[in-house]
């Protein structure tokens, strides 16, 4: 069926208030940037919903492109006609006729009069509407309240909008509406599906990534900017940095506290996170914790881990199980990438008893101990290399000072 224009509706809890219009304008901004995919297709903003004139564009991949849209709950591709009494009957027989529905199919019309110059009522539109539809097609069978096909019909001044299917978008809110956080980003299944689960919540997120070069290979570190390209198709935009932190994790294995090194090397990494987040204006990290999964999940390793930092953690799979987890992960395209047989650094100098319930006290001891730690953390900040990346496109860049960081536009 050709289509004129593809309907997009927000969510009415996201939209609620004073921060309505802002909201709006940032889904707005959002679609228009997916857009660059489809030169002829004009974005039409009106309160609380947004149209794209498809204007000859191919439709599914637009379709597959705004599902991506955060604060978008569903979408429906629709037929435009003048708002004359005959141009409609015509249209919704032709619809019907051209969706080919079943013997025996539920129906129903459903009309809107916005239009209120129109000279006939929404109640009076819905009879006008489906007679002809019933005459053409006497196989199908009316129900107002269960229908399988519920053609729909906008009266508008412009025009009349006719449609029946109603796709589901991404839902949760506006991106980056929220703020921004540090995604640790490791080549894993979790902190993946962790960094969506913020996007659609309304965070803009920057990722972190350690690797520990030349013990972990160019390969583990291509896979993760593999995860990062495959969640700016939700952002549009991610900047990902990738932190040196060898040196750091050879001295933490010297220590010979074995079974606190998992420990220590989380709590050097949200230092690490901690002092990147003040540099680049986030308020949060996010991790891909879920309680209980492995020694450092635990809450006890947690409480100890945190300790290092004041900013919030977030830890949206904490309470998700690992099967739910891993759909997530297949759902949104990064399950294929996170199962790649290639090393990061928390796989390393892994041992056969890691703690479960690491003693505080005991950790800063050994950490005062470091007397170069301090600098070791400040070095890895500063060597630390970032990366730009929109989808289909990466930029490379170096950021050595807190004077060097580079701003680009979100969209």
């Amino acid at each position: 069926m050709e289509y004129d224009m593809l309907l997009l509706r927000f969510g009415e809890i996201t939209l609620k208030g004073r921060n309505r219009s802002r909201f709006e304008q940032v889904i707005h901004n959002h679609v228009k940037a997916l857009m660059h995919k489809f030169p002829r297709a004009q974005v039409i903003k009106e309160y609380g919903r947004i149209f794209i004139a498809i204007n000859g564009e191919p439709l599914e991949p637009m379709i597959a492109a705004m599902k991506n849209v955060f604060g978008v709950t569903s979408m429906s591709p629709i037929k435009v006609v003048p708002s004359r009494l005959e141009d409609i009957l015509q249209t919704g027989v032709d619809f019907i006729k051209e969706l080919g529905p079943a013997p025996g199919t539920k129906f129903k019309v459903t009309a809107r009069r916005i239009w209120k110059a129109f000279p006939h009522s929404s109640h009076e539109m819905n009879k006008l509407v489906s007679t002809p539809i019933l005459n053409a097609n006497p196989e199908l069978k009316v129900d107002v309240h269960h229908p399988e096909v519920d053609l729909r019909v906008e009266i508008r001044e412009q025009g009349t909008y006719l449609f029946c299917e109603v796709i589901p978008g991404a839902g949760g809110f506006p991106l980056g509406s929220n703020g921004k956080a540090m995604l640790l980003l490791s080549g894993g299944i979790d902190s993946p599906v962790a960094g969506w689960s913020a996007l659609r919540r309304g965070l803009e997120i920057e990722c972190v990534h350690f690797h520990s070069y030349p013990f972990t290979s160019k390969k583990a570190e291509q896979k993760v900017i593999d995860l990062a390209q495959v969640l700016a198709r939700y952002s549009g935009f991610i900047k990902l940095h990738l932190v040196p932190f060898t040196e750091i994790q050879t001295k933490l294995a010297q220590t010979g506290q074995d079974n606190l090194i998992i420990t220590m090397m989380r709590r050097a990494m949200l230092r690490i996170a901690t002092k990147l987040a003040e540099r680049n204006g986030a308020l949060a990290l996010v991790t891909g914790d879920s309680l209980g999964q492995v020694a450092s999940q635990t809450l006890s390793s947690m409480n100890a881990i945190g300790r290092v930092t004041n900013l919030q953690i977030l830890r949206p799979l904490v309470m998700t199980d690992k099967v739910d987890i891993i759909a997530l992960a297949q759902q949104i395209g990064t399950y294929d990438l996170s199962i790649l047989p290639y090393e990061d650094c928390c796989t390393l100098f892994v041992p056969k008893s890691p703690a479960t319930n690491p003693n505080l006290r005991v950790l800063e001891n050994v950490e005062r101990s470091l007397t170069d730690l301090d600098e070791m953390i400040d070095k890895a900040v500063e060597d630390t290399e970032t990366i730009f990346i929109r989808p289909g496109r990466t930029i490379k860049r170096r950021e050595n000072t807190e004077d060097n960081v580079v701003q680009e536009s979100w969209f």
